[in-house]
């Protein structure tokens, strides 16, 4: 058996206009919403009586792809401090490679992402820098440089 790819990442939000809006702004494109329930929906996450809606969003050059989720039953549950620091265990964040990280940070602070840290630079490489985004999310910006 061998992996054929990774299909997309799942992110759970509390405001999925929000958090198609902050993607999109980012440069991500919508591909789709759905709403999910019954019993499929029940067996595959181990949850009963689940009704959410998906938006599935995908990178410009259609190779990496968001499934951001709203659960509408059962309700969404925090999973620690409602902002975690970068060092808490689990999913760490979501990077993207961009070609100007001072502008794509100003548009998505119109979105309420806030830049934890500052922008630094790698070696002649990368600028890099960590924003929270919706529902607490930790987006990685780089910028190739040099």
């Amino acid at each position: 058996m061998t992996l054929q790819r990774m299909d997309n990442v799942g992110i759970v939000v509390d405001d999925l206009e929000a958090a198609v809006a902050f993607f999109t702004e980012l440069g991500m494109e919508p591909e789709g919403e759905a709403r999910i329930e019954g019993t499929w929906a029940d067996r595959t996450v181990g949850l009963d009586g689940v009704r959410s809606t998906i938006a599935m969003m995908r990178t410009p050059d259609g190779h990496g792809r968001l499934e951001l989720t709203k659960f509408h039953t059962p309700a969404a549950i925090p999973a620690g401090p409602l902002d975690p620091p970068p060092n808490t265990l689990g999913l760490h964040r979501v990077m993207f490679a961009v070609d100007d990280i001072d502008g794509t940070i100003a548009r998505l602070r119109r979105h309420g992402a806030e830049l934890l840290g500052e922008v630094a630079r790698y070696e002649n490489a990368y600028r890099l820098c960590n924003l929270r985004g919706p529902s607490g999310i930790i987006v990685a910006l780089a910028e190739r440089i040099g």
